[in-house]
């Protein structure tokens, strides 16, 4: 039977969403209301809602992998020092992952390279990031209570609840949106925020909320087999490899500010990569949990 504390999660998604489609996304949308990047404003300080929700995110995801730490038996210390060091290395991932395919601007603005506040992370990058040091962290910590495919299933079970929330960073700086569209959820883009080609367009697709609402869908399905339908560790980072580029693959096609590699839009082929690579693990697991 699902214990209530799994119905708790699914009715705080759905009345987020609701009260968002009710309160927010009409007016907005619609372009009778702009909203601001900046969410406070003091001086020549100012704290963007990008940078806001990204930590935001952070903070709730750590509190739920904190409770199946816990479950896990694993120490507060070591379930602390790293998740510091994974969102370190995630952050620093994702930036540079966005700074290589974007070589020629900031190259030209290098102060750019730190200005993480406007915007300019990607996800493929934070996360190889974020295995990368949960790798680093469990192979050279003496002592550890933590083992690798334990920790990466802790990650990424919560990894697309912060995701679902980050995307709304997104929104506040009007950018991850799609093609032009006359869908009835249509989202309004101001001419000063379009991609260069789309000036005469006024409505696009709202990937970033696609994305969103996608994330925590997986984020519920990956609540549900962690505590309930896992057999071996590991098993939930391959499936989140492969809900995730399935997902993101699908959404990359409408997007129109991807980036490139050779003609092709890398998010793209890192969600092939990535699919076949969870697909693997998963039949790999399996096949060591019957032998």
């Amino acid at each position: 039977m699902i214990k209530k504390n799994y119905f708790v999660y699914v009715l705080s998604i759905l009345l987020s969403y609701l009260l968002l489609g009710i309160f927010v996304i009409p007016k907005t949308f619609s372009g009778d209301v702009y909203v601001s990047p900046v969410l406070i404003s003091i001086g020549n300080l100012q704290i963007r809602w990008y940078g806001f929700l990204i930590a935001f995110s952070i903070l709730i995801a750590t509190l739920i992998a904190e409770n199946r730490a816990k479950k896990e038996n694993i120490s507060q210390d070591d379930f602390y020092s790293a998740v510091i060091f994974g969102v370190i290395l995630g952050v620093i991932g994702a930036r540079i992952y966005y700074v290589v395919f974007n070589l020629d601007y900031f190259l030209s603005n290098p102060f750019e390279i730190i200005m993480i506040n406007h915007g300019g992370m990607a996800i493929h990058g934070g996360i190889l990031g974020a295995i990368l040091s949960v790798y680093l962290y469990t192979k050279f910590k003496k002592n550890s209570s933590i083992k690798f495919f334990q920790a990466l299933d802790i990650f990424t079970f919560v990894l697309p609840l912060a995701q679902a929330i980050g995307r709304w960073g997104n929104f506040f700086n009007h950018e991850a949106y799609g093609t032009p569209t006359n869908l009835p959820w249509k989202m309004f883009v101001a001419i000063e925020h379009r991609m260069p080609g789309y000036e005469n367009f006024e409505y696009f697709h709202p990937t970033f909320l696609y994305e969103s609402l996608g994330n925590s869908i997986i984020f519920l399905f990956l609540l549900y087999y962690i505590n309930y339908k896992r057999k071996i560790k590991g098993e939930v980072t391959a499936l989140y490899l492969m809900l995730y580029s399935v997902l993101r693959g699908f959404i990359e096609l409408l997007r129109t500010d991807s980036l490139y590699f050779m003609g092709l839009k890398t998010n793209v082929i890192m969600s092939i990569i990535l699919f076949i690579i969870g697909f693997s693990l998963f039949i790999y697991l399996r096949r060591k949990n019957n032998e």
